[in-house]
């Protein structure tokens, strides 16, 4: 195999990495390729903070490799594109989400959906196609190849549009392909979170009712008032679940804590639809009974392809559809990554790469 661009030409880069399993972020140089022939280079303005980034940087699922950059929700500006790049020029607000490559030759490439490419590279901490190490987004210059880089509407704020390229392609993924997009369909959001809350945007967004479904009766007055959810409904109530049985015709489960889904399926009318995107660490218990007797249905699904995301975030744009974000300095990461762990955010994190990483 011939040398790739970034072995023989390869340009600085600077961000921040986890060295080891304690996770902990420090400064760290490294190199990035050349701008290939069809490739887009960006400098990085903003990158959101994925709970998928603590658990690679603290190796929870067994397959982080070291030093690892993470980030996967990458906005910035685009500085040089390759000869053979076709949509998109220098000064192009773009942004790459969690995948960076596939095979491009099989049946899910072949329909858009890279997503669910066995070879899909993802954005960090994967091999590349010349055996390199994917590095992520918390970084100060970001390399991808054209098919995978999204433009970003212009009235999208960067910062506040930046978590859409991980936790909103998460939950509009599932609302388009399982048709929970028909306005006048009611549709039910577990979990008040991360992809919960924008969940709730994109729902509206479509014109469906929405109802959030909680553990927590503290979070009625932010779903209905701030996020603007028709309905809120308290899991630990048997009352309102009993009151609510029967009325959805699908759910989006954000949560990735073990829970109980008999509850959320008597929720479903008959057809109806849980579809499972927060992914538990333990198996959950699904009698098919409950199914049976309504020809439901229990799914899970996984980001989109690269098509659907540039819909989603056009979608976005169309729909002033933003995540509720605060912003951080580069030097803030390990303290945000202790904060998260505790679900201490409201409800991303960004960090501000273009003015806080130099003096970082």
């Amino acid at each position: 195999m011939a040398k790739s661009a970034e072995q023989e030409h390869p340009t600085k880069a600077f961000g921040w990495a986890a060295t080891d399993s304690s996770g902990v972020l420090s400064p760290f140089k490294f190199s990035r390729r050349e701008t290939g022939e069809k490739d887009v280079r960006f400098k990085v303005l903003y990158c959101g903070i994925c709970h998928s980034d603590l658990h690679m940087a603290k190796n929870d699922w067994g397959t982080s490799t070291y030093p690892i950059v993470p980030g996967h929700e990458i906005v910035g500006i685009v500085t040089e594109v390759g000869s053979k790049v076709e949509k998109l020029k220098v000064g192009d607000r773009v942004g790459v989400g969690c995948m960076v490559g596939a095979c491009h030759s099989c049946d899910s490439c072949d329909n858009d959906l890279e997503n669910y490419c066995p070879k899909m590279i993802l954005t960090y901490g994967a091999p590349y196609y010349d055996g390199t190490t994917t590095y992520g987004g918390y970084s100060d210059v970001m390399v991808a190849e054209e098919r995978y880089v999204v433009r970003i509407p212009d009235n999208l704020p960067l910062d506040a549009g930046a978590p859409l390229l991980c936790a909103g392609i998460t939950v509009y993924s599932p609302l388009q392909h399982f048709g929970l997009t028909k306005p006048g369909m009611h549709v039910g959001v577990v979990g008040l979170g991360g992809l919960g809350h924008v969940a709730v945007k994109f729902a509206k967004g479509f014109g469906v009712k929405v109802t959030v479904i909680s553990t927590s009766p503290s979070k009625k007055k932010e779903a209905i008032e701030h996020l603007g959810a028709d309905y809120f409904l308290v899991s630990r109530d048997p009352d309102q679940m009993q009151a609510a049985m029967g009325t959805m015709d699908g759910i989006i489960d954000t949560v990735s804590a073990v829970h109980p889904l008999v509850p959320l399926i008597g929720l479903l009318k008959s057809q109806g639809k849980l579809v499972m995107v927060g992914a538990p660490n333990r198996p959950l218990e699904l009698p098919v009974f409950p199914l049976i007797m309504g020809r439901k249905v229990v799914a899970g699904s996984c980001i989109g392809g690269m098509k659907e995301t540039q819909e989603m975030i056009d979608f976005a744009g169309k729909h002033n559809i933003t995540a509720d974000v605060e912003v951080i300095p580069v030097d803030y990461v390990n303290t945000a990554m202790e904060r998260l762990e505790k679900a201490d955010v409201r409800y991303r994190f960004v960090i501000d790469i273009g003015n806080t990483l130099k003096s970082a």
